[in-house]
C-alpha cells in the first residue's frame, strides 16, 4: 500500500523541514475524523495495526531518492535531507481502536517534526484497506485479488476523458489525490494516464513525481498556521506563520493558504510586504467566485497587478468546477487547480462505493488545543470550546453564539 517514504505529499516534507528548523521541541497530537457513514471492523483495525508496525516502519529514504530530492527539490536543505535519510516511522506514536459504533479512532502523538509525516500515509492506508477488505466488489474478477484489467481500463478511459476536458479548456492542474485514493495500484494507473495530458503541471505525490518525471507540487498546509497559533498566539498566527515560512524558504514555495482561521483574518494580516513576496493564494473552502473577487480587490488596494499573481484552487474540485473557475478568472487573475479525489477515487465512476470522507488534523501542540475555522462551517475542526474562543477572538461570533 505504501511502497516508498516518498509516497507522501510534498507539503508534509516542506513543513517537516520548517518545524525541525524553528520548533524542534514542539509536541503534537493528531486525530482522525470520518465524516461519512462507513463502519469498520475488528479485523480491519488488526490489519491496519499490522501495516503500521510491519510495513510503514520499514520505509526509509534510499540513496537514489536522496539524490533525486537534492536535484529536483533544491529548497529542501542538505541538513534536512540528512535528517530524512535517517528518519523512521515510530509505530508507538499511533494508537488505533474501534469505537462502540464501529467507527475508527486514530490518534498520533509525539514530537511534531516526526509525527508530521503520518497523516497522508495513514489516510491512504485506511482508504485502500477499506476498499480491499470491506467494500471490494469494485475490483472485478481477478485471480490474485488485484484490480481486474477491465476495471483499470475503464477507469483509465474515465481519467483520460477528464484530463482531455481540462486540456481543451487550457486548465493547468496538478494531481492531489494521495490521501483518499482507492488503492496505490489505481493511483499509479491514474498517473500513467495523466502524463499524456499537456496541461498537467505535476503531482503532490513525491514518489509519482520521481517515477513519471513530473514536478512535485506543494507548499504548506493548515497545520503550519494551526501549530503556530499554539506557539506564538492565536490572534496573529497567520502573520507569524507567513513570516516564519519566508524565513525558512526565502521566497520559495510562495503560495499562502488563506482559510485556516477564515479569509477575513487572512486578508487582515496579508500586508503589502507579504502580498508582494507571496506568489499567490490557495483557496480551500468557501465560495470560490466570491474569493476570486476578494483576492483581486485585495491586490488592487495594494497597487499590485492581479495578472502577476496566482490563485490555486483545491477545494473538492472536479473537471467541470475547474473549467468554470478558469473561465471566471480569464483576464482577471492567473489560476491553477489541485484536483484530488475525483482523479484517484472518482465517485461518479464508483457510485456504489463512494470514497471515504475523512481527515486527520492537528489537534494540539504542547497540549494546547488548536483549531481550523475555515470558510465552510462543516470543515471546522478542533475541540468545541477552542473553536468557540477562536471564533470570538477573530470576531466571527460572540462567545454565546
Amino acid at each position: 500500500m505504501i511502497t516508498s517514504i516518498l509516497d507522501n505529499d510534498l507539503y508534509k516534507f516542506t513543513m517537516q523541514l520548517a518545524v525541525l528548523e524553528l520548533f524542534p521541541k514542539a509536541e503534537a497530537e493528531y486525530r482522525f475524523t470520518n465524516r461519512g457513514p462507513q463502519r469498520f471492523s475488528t479485523e480491519f483495525v488488526e490489519e491496519l495495526e499490522r501495516i503500521i508496525e510491519e510495513e510503514i516502519t520499514r520505509l526509509a529514504l534510499t540513496e537514489e531518492e536522496y539524490r533525486w530530492l537534492s536535484e529536483h527539490c533544491p529548497y529542501l536543505k542538505s541538513m534536512y535531507l540528512e535528517y530524512l535519510k535517517n528518519f523512521r516511522f515510530r509505530p508507538e506514536q499511533v494508537k488505533v481502536c474501534l469505537t462502540e459504533e464501529k467507527g475508527l479512532d486514530i490518534r498520533i502523538k509525539g514530537p511534531w517534526h516526526s509525527t508530521i509525516l503520518w497523516e497522508i500515509v495513514l489516510m491512504s492506508a485506511v482508504s485502500e484497506l477499506y476498499f480491499t477488505t470491506i467494500e471490494k466488489e469494485w475490483k472485478g474478477k481477478s485471480k490474485n485479488g488485484s484490480t481486474s484489467e477491465s476495471v483499470l481500463a475503464a477507469y483509465g478511459e474515465k481519467i483520460f476523458e477528464i484530463g482531455k476536458a481540462l486540456e481543451e479548456n487550457n486548465c493547468l492542474f496538478s494531481e492531489f489525490g494521495t490521501r483518499r485514493r482507492r488503492s496505490f495500484e489505481l493511483h499509479d494507473h491514474v498517473m500513467k494516464t495523466l502524463v499524456q495530458i499537456k496541461t498537467l503541471t505535476g503531482t503532490s505525490n513525491v514518489y509519482f513525481a520521481k517515477k513519471y518525471g513530473l514536478k512535485a507540487i506543494g507548499t504548506v498546509g493548515h497545520e503550519w498556521t494551526m501549530g503556530t497559533s499554539a506557539l506564538v498566539g492565536l490572534r496573529y498566527a497567520n502573520r507569524f506563520a507567513f513570516e516564519n515560512w519566508i524565513n525558512v524558504y526565502n521566497g520559495d514555495l510562495g503560495i499562502a493558504l488563506t482559510d485556516t482561521f477564515g479569509s477575513d483574518a487572512f486578508f487582515k494580516d496579508m500586508d503589502l510586504k507579504l502580498s508582494k513576496i507571496y506568489d499567490g493564494f490557495r483557496h480551500d473552502s468557501g465560495d470560490p467566485y466570491t474569493f476570486v473577487d476578494r483576492v483581486i480587490e485585495h491586490y488592487r488596494k495594494m497597487s499590485i497587478d492581479p495578472m502577476k499573481k496566482l490563485i490555486v484552487f483545491s477545494d473538492a474540485l472536479d473537471a467541470e468546477a475547474a473549467i468554470r473557475l478558469k473561465k471566471y478568472c480569464e483576464g482577471k487573475i492567473n489560476c491553477s487547480f489541485g484536483i484530488g479525489t475525483s482523479l484517484t477515487n472518482n465517485s461518479e465512476f464508483f457510485r456504489k462505493s463512494p470514497p471515504l470522507n475523512m481527515v486527520i488534523k492537528l489537534h494540539s501542540i504542547n497540549d494546547i488545543p488548536v483549531v481550523k475555522l475555515s470558510d465552510s462551517p462543516e470543515k471546522e475542526t478542533g475541540e468545541k470550546d477552542a473553536i468557540r474562543v477562536a471564533n470570538y477572538i477573530f470576531g466571527r461570533k460572540g462567545l454565546d453564539e
